[in-house]
Order: structure tokens, then sequence, then C-alpha cells
């Protein structure tokens, strides 16, 4: 049996560009199990040493070297987690000194930079929308005449953290709207959305995934059953094709690359933060 590989998202500030880029990486090697940690605002000494222990640590109970990939910028940090004997990615190192190079300059290491608060308009943006992403949830406040988009799908289909994610990463307004079965038996779009059609946009989803998720949640229940999960996901499909609305399965799909398509679909063009 191949050992799971114990893969770390370390950081001298949150990890969320180590986690981001690392999770890319993985996905590209699909016949490893990886176990994966975001280990963030590791920026003392002290903490690249306790980091470096567990790292160590894990690479011992797995009986394979683990893997680090690092967003940390200062030397020393760098050093002594390469003393966990682990591989170290440094995400930002294939590309310094092209960048030297090319600017003339020699880079100065700022800790905890890749998700400063310079941008403070940036900042209030990501805030302000994911604000609205909360209060516009499976249908809690069906006010979209601010959104930027309105995803709908059934339930356990997506909707909520792909929404989250446009927010936080893209300062993207977005709401979404849950096809119950009452929608779903209707004829054509539920007359709540019908103003905002231009902003629509369906996930669907494998029944037998989706009756995994709803198990989970909900497990014994008439909505966690097979036939019901069929049922709601080819009604809601054939609503996606009768009223010739954009949608993608989230089955196999990334957060990323949803966000990024949806992006794509309705022409918004927002630098990721």
């Amino acid at each position: 049996m191949t050992p799971i590989r114990p893969v770390f998202f370390l950081s001298d500030g949150t990890g969320i560009t180590a986690e981001t880029i690392g999770h890319s990486l993985l996905t590209q090697f699909s016949g490893t199990e990886f176990r994966t940690l975001r280990i963030p605002f590791v920026d003392t000494p002290d903490k690249a040493a306790a980091a470096a222990a567990e790292i160590r640590a894990a690479g011992e109970r797995a009986g394979v070297r683990p893997i680090v990939v690092s967003s940390a910028v200062n030397p020393e940090l760098a050093g002594l987690l390469a003393g966990s004997g682990a591989l170290m990615l440094d995400i930002f190192a294939p590309f310094i000194q092209l960048l030297e190079q090319e600017l003339g300059i020699t880079r100065q290491p700022r800790m905890g930079k890749a998700h400063g608060m310079a941008d403070f308009a940036a900042y209030e943006a990501r805030i302000n929308a994911t604000n609205y992403a909360l209060t516009h949830d499976d249908g809690i406040d069906l006010d979209y005449h601010e959104a930027d988009l309105i995803l709908i799908g059934v339930s356990r289909s997506g909707k909520t953290p792909t929404c989250l994610y446009l927010a936080l990463h893209y300062g993207v307004k977005a709401a979404n709207y849950p096809l119950t079965e009452d929608d779903l038996g209707g004829d054509g779009l539920p007359a709540r959305l019908r103003a905002h059609r231009r902003k629509l946009f369906g996930l669907t989803i494998d029944p037998m995934r989706l009756q995994q998720i709803r198990t989970e949640r909900k497990p014994n229940s008439r909505y966690a059953t097979i036939e019901q999960c069929r049922r709601e996901v080819a009604l809601a499909e054939s609503l996606y094709r009768t009223e010739n609305l954009p949608s993608l399965s989230t089955t196999h799909t990334s957060i990323e690359e949803i966000a990024s398509k949806m992006l794509a679909q309705f022409g918004i063009q927002r630098h990721m933060f």
C-alpha cells in the first residue's frame, strides 16, 4: 500500500498563497494520496523550529518524506524549516532571479505581505462582498439588485462555497438561490428570479456524489436518497437547457476553476486579492 504523503502549506503570513498554489500542483498527481495541513504565521525562529519539528514527526509517522510548499521569505526561517528534512518548494524562488534581472533591482524580503492590507479599498470590497454573500445565502435575502451574479442549483451542489470564494478572492457580490422541488416542478424560472435572468448561473452535480454529500448531512432521509438526487439534478439540468442558462458541473471541478469560468462567462474582470 502506497503511504499517504504529508504536505504542508507554510507561510509567514496567512498561507493562502502557498495553499492555493500547492493544491494546484498536487492535482497534477492523481495517483498519489496526500494529507495536507496549512501552517500560517511562521514569522519567528521559535515558530519555524516548532513547525520543522511537526513536519519531521509527520514524515516519521508516514514513513515517507514530507513536502513543504512555502511562501516564507525570511532566509533564516527558511533555513530552519529546511532542517525538517522535507522536500522544500519555495513558490517565489523560480521567479525572483528573473525579476531581479528584468527590473534591475534586488528584492527586499518582506514578511507577511502576500495578503496584506496595503490596498484598503480592495480589502473593504472583499469584506462587503463577503457580507453580501452571507446575507444572500440560500435565498435568505431575495433582493438581488446589487448582485454581480446569482448562483442557482439544487441543495448541496456547491453554491455557498463558490459564492464565498468569489467574495473573498475577487470582491464579487455573489448571491445564491436553492432550487427546491416547488421551483423545479414549475413552469420555467421561479418568478423571483426572472427579473435577474442575465445574472443567473446554474450549478449541477453528479447524483451519486450529491447523495454522498447529503447523506453526511441528513442520513437516512428522503432528501439523501439516490432517487431524489437523480430527480432533482435531472430537473435542474432540464431547466438550464430550457432557459438557455450557462451552467457547470461541480463534481470534478475545483472552486478556483468554477470561479474563473463564471467570471469569464459574465465578463467580470477583477484582480485576485
